[in-house]
């Protein structure tokens, strides 16, 4: 049985607690609870950023935690915690990898090339920096995929506890697709792209594309993928019959969730867990 690849943890490395402990504003880490901009105080389980249960798992892809804000943060803050998360990210055993991630309050361009060079799998950005296409030459270049992620999210603390990831995450992966489709695909024709959490469903609304003018039903963009984390059968059958089981990508956002079963038979689920997976990130696939 071949071994799975998940596109989607997060794994806070001692380089990368560090870092946050050092800083005295948001987002910053006082022992383990977590201070960001306009959230309370979040208690983070330390275990959940231990050693974690890898079997069965040719490859882990980890990335750094988009909605604490970090990429948006002034490039002299902003730097020396990427820079803590990508020394610690490349010292993890195997069967881990990682995406690299990048300064966007400043883009630069050759930082990230040169990032890219030190072995990571391909760039994540939060999806509210999908508009920075400077960036996208560089991965095409290197033929390395682009990771579209959720960034952060304004909090009313009136809200439920569950409020950012149900709604602000969702729409700005659904802007975010359609900005890709609309801006980013007809200038970089050969990046190959992979949208989080199924791209918060986007795709199921070609029917209202449709009816306002849009013409991408039935044109599926074999190097544009989706990840299936957060979601169950029910939504990722939904997005095979609008987009074909090709380009649909096994993700967990371990340690918050756990990877679904695509609960689509064997050969499906092999597609999602192994085939489709290498393709995005440029491997050679392996044969059930």
């Amino acid at each position: 049985m071949a071994l799975i690849i998940d596109v989607h943890q997060h794994l806070w490395t001692p380089e990368f607690v560090d870092a946050l402990r050092r800083r005295t504003s948001p987002p910053y880490l006082d022992d383990w609870t977590l201070h960001l901009d306009g959230e309370p105080p979040y208690e983070v389980n330390p275990a959940d950023h231990a050693d974690r249960d890898t079997t069965g798992l040719e490859l882990a892809l980890v990335s750094l935690s988009s909605p604490l804000g970090i990429e948006f943060l002034p490039p002299e803050q902003a730097w020396p915690l990427i820079d803590a998360y990508h020394e610690g990210a490349l010292k993890l055993p195997e069967p881990y990898g990682a995406w690299a991630a990048t300064c966007h309050s400043l883009p630069d361009p050759g930082r990230l090339a040169e990032d890219l060079d030190r072995g990571f799998a391909g760039l994540q950005i939060p999806a509210t920096a999908i508009h920075q296409s400077e960036l996208f030459e560089v991965l095409v270049n290197r033929d390395k995929p682009l990771f579209v992620h959720p960034g952060a999210a304004d909090h009313e603390r009136s809200r439920p506890g569950w409020w950012p990831a149900v709604v602000p995450y969702v729409q700005q992966m659904h802007q975010a697709w359609y900005h890709f489709q609309a801006e980013i695909r007809p200038r970089f024709p050969e990046l190959r792209v992979c949208f989080a959490l199924l791209a918060g469903l986007a795709p199921l609304h070609s029917e209202r594309l449709i009816t306002r003018g849009g013409d991408s039903r039935g044109l599926v963009d074999p190097g544009c993928f989706v990840e299936t984390s957060s979601y169950g059968p029910r939504a990722i059958d939904a997005i095979v019959r609008e987009l074909g089981i090709d380009v649909v990508v096994n993700g967990s956002d371990a340690p918050y969730a756990t990877a679904p079963d695509p609960g689509l038979g064997e050969a499906a689920g092999h597609a999602v867990r192994v085939t489709n997976p290498r393709r995005l990130l440029g491997r050679k696939e392996i044969r059930p």
